[in-house]
Formats: C-alpha cells, structure tokens, sequence
C-alpha cells in the first residue's frame, strides 16, 4: 500500500486528487492539507511514503517544502503536481530531491502511475518540460531569490532585512546582484523575469 500525503491550497483541487487516488485499490490517501506549514507537521506526524504537494501554496512553498523533507533526511519521496509549466521550477524541484513533477492537465491515471513509480525508487517527470528545463541555468543564489521574491512582493528594503536578519546594506546587495545576473533595469523587472522563468 502506497500511503500518501496531499498538499495543495485549492480546496476543490484537494477534495478532486483525494477522491481520485482513493479509487486505487493500492493508494491510501492519509490526509490533506491546505498549506506548507500543516503539511510538514503532519509529514512528521503520519509519516507517509509519499508526499505530493503543489508548488505556490501559503506559508512555505511546495519546493521548500521539499527542501526541508530533503535537508532532514526524512523517507519520505515528493511529487508535485502543478499548473507551472516552467523549466526553472523544475530545475529547483530537481536539486530539491523531488521524485516527480507533473502538470495538472496531465490525464489523471498518470498520476497514480508516477505515484508507483516513485514509491519503487524511480522518477517521474514531464518529458517535454524535462527537455527544457536544461536549456537555461538559473542564475540566482537562494538568498538573491528570497531577497528578490520579498521585493517583489511589495516590500522595502528595510522590511526584509528587518525579516531576514541582514543589514539594509546586505539586501541592497542581495537586489542589485539579482538585478544584474538578470540583465533588468529596476528590481521589479527582475522579480518579473524571475517569475516567469520559474526561478522564484
């Protein structure tokens, strides 16, 4: 028996992917969360095999998500399932540990298929989008990205640093060296950039 874990903020798309992996007599589906943060307390809690999460969810992402299950070693595999169809994102999900990334206009039995897949140590992505994803590097550091992300978000440079623990200076860094690395004039048109490459 698979055991699963979903992650994914639209209650609509939870309730449709929960309903369909429970149709398979070789899935069971433990629970569901709407965010990042719930879903790393009950990945901890249920221990499940398998974890799959969306990418933009409230409170910590899908890659960071990620991240944390990787840098703590836990045995726990995670595939997300997305509506962004964007190399860099892939490329991030890719040095996160991910084990699989699908899009939501995939046909759905391909889902339950790359869930077995993974959970026998294999991979599962999106051929065409793993084609691509090799075709541009993503040239920011982590903290250029959390940085440039706080920016665009609406953020001064004072209020990150005052978030991030880093001096005003640092951050002004941080946003010049981004904006740079992107070839963009101003930091919106990086934040801009990076978003739609997939690198944020």
């Amino acid at each position: 028996m698979i055991r699963v874990l979903l992650a994914e903020d639209q209650a609509l798309v939870r309730g449709a992917l929960s309903a369909l992996l429970n149709l398979e007599s070789d899935i069971e589906v433990l629970g569901s969360v709407p965010d990042g943060e719930a879903a790393w307390r009950e990945v901890q809690r249920l221990k499940p095999d398998v974890l799959v999460t969306d990418i933009e969810m409230p409170g910590i992402t899908g890659l960071e998500l990620a991240q944390r299950i990787h840098r703590h070693e836990l045995p726990v595999k995670c595939v997300i399932v997305t509506t962004f169809a964007r190399p860099g994102f892939l490329r991030r999900a890719l040095d996160a540990g991910v084990s699989g990334y699908l899009l939501k206009d995939a046909p759905a039995e391909n889902l339950a298929e790359a869930l077995r897949i993974v959970h026998r140590g294999g991979r599962s992505i999106d051929p065409q989008l793993a084609l691509e994803a090799w075709s541009e590097a993503d040239p920011l550091n982590d903290r250029e990205r959390q940085v440039l992300r706080l920016a665009g978000e609406g953020q001064s440079a004072s209020d990150i640093a005052t978030q991030l623990n880093l001096s005003h200076g640092t951050v002004r860094n941080y946003l010049s060296e981004a904006i740079g690395k992107l070839g963009a004039a101003n930091r919106i048109e990086a934040y801009r950039l990076a978003r739609q490459k997939g690198w944020l």
